[in-house]
């Protein structure tokens, strides 16, 4: 009884058609290999202002715990009191018109 199903697998796999990708490509996008150098989770305000210099624009502190938001050209860094708790690449993002 088993056998029937192997042979029934086999011919099926046999006789599918293969399968293929596109690419997908996004006006104003180019792609790249590197990666956006962003501050790493868990360092302070003082270290990201030492590596990267003070943010174009900052935000906060709002709310409790208080997170800030600092604005860097393409990135994004948010602190929960003085350490980063997240950092985001805009360029990765994808924004509808």
């Amino acid at each position: 009884m088993h056998s029937g199903y192997k042979l029934l697998a086999i011919v099926g796999l046999l006789l599918a058609p293969t399968v293929q990708a596109d690419n997908l490509t996004i006006p104003g996008h180019v792609a790249s290999d590197q990666k956006q150098v962003m501050p790493r989770r868990g360092i302070d305000m003082n270290a990201v202002i030492a590596e990267f210099g003070q943010p174009d624009e900052s935000y906060g502190p709002i709310g409790e715990p208080p997170i800030t938001e600092w604005v860097y050209g393409n990135f994004r860094v948010y602190f929960e009191h003085d350490l980063v708790l997240h950092s985001i690449d805009l360029t990765t993002l994808i924004f509808p018109k």
